[in-house]
């Protein structure tokens, strides 16, 4: 069983034992809980009802502080003579999960089964008493007039003007080019 938790702004994917870092927690108490945002049962089940979950809850042991990587910052603005440097650490605070408690979470299975069976049994009555409903095909609007195929040689030829021949386009002007010159051969060397 696993659970989705919200500590610090984060979300953090925990399972009991785990040991996880979290923004720091101020008080002295040793017991921490969370409330999941979703809880997956051992049988791969989600629950993610609110009214579920409002009473559900993940416990964790405070282990102690920790300290994250030292961070620096430097800002710089070229010729202005501007700049800063800065640092920080960002604190955590240690936990161990000790356990995740999904109180109810049987009780929608119950009630969805009995649910089905009794809408089953409500629902085989009002089929027998049914009426008989007229078929697709019987209740189709009935089909256009075909319209007689008009001579598609009389159309194309009405339609289209007389073609236009082309006129040749002129070539483009070429820029006076420097005569080549060559280079004397290179002397061998013996």
């Amino acid at each position: 069983m696993y659970a989705i938790i919200r500590a610090g702004g984060k979300q953090a994917k925990v399972q009991s034992g785990d040991v996880i870092d979290i923004e720091r927690v101020k008080g002295d108490s040793e017991e921490l809980s969370f409330a999941p945002l979703l809880v997956v049962d051992d049988k791969g089940t989600a629950v993610s009802d609110r009214a579920l979950l409002a009473n559900a809850t993940v416990t964790a042991k405070v282990l102690g502080e920790s300290q994250g990587p030292k961070i620096d910052i430097y800002k710089y603005k070229n010729k202005t003579g501007y700049s800063r440097r800065q640092g920080h650490r960002q604190k955590y605070t240690r936990i161990e999960i000790t356990g995740i408690e999904l109180p109810g979470a049987s009780k929608p299975k119950a009630k969805a089964a009995a649910t089905t069976k009794t809408e089953s049994t409500e629902a085989a009555p009002k089929a027998e008493t049914a009426k008989p409903v007229a078929s697709k095909a019987e209740t189709a609007k009935p089909a256009a007039k075909p319209t007689a195929p008009k001579p598609a040689a009389a159309k194309s030829e009405a339609a289209k003007p007389a073609a236009k021949p082309a006129a040749p386009k002129p070539a483009p002007a070429k820029s006076p080019s420097k005569p080549k010159t060559t280079k004397p051969p290179a002397p061998e060397e013996k």
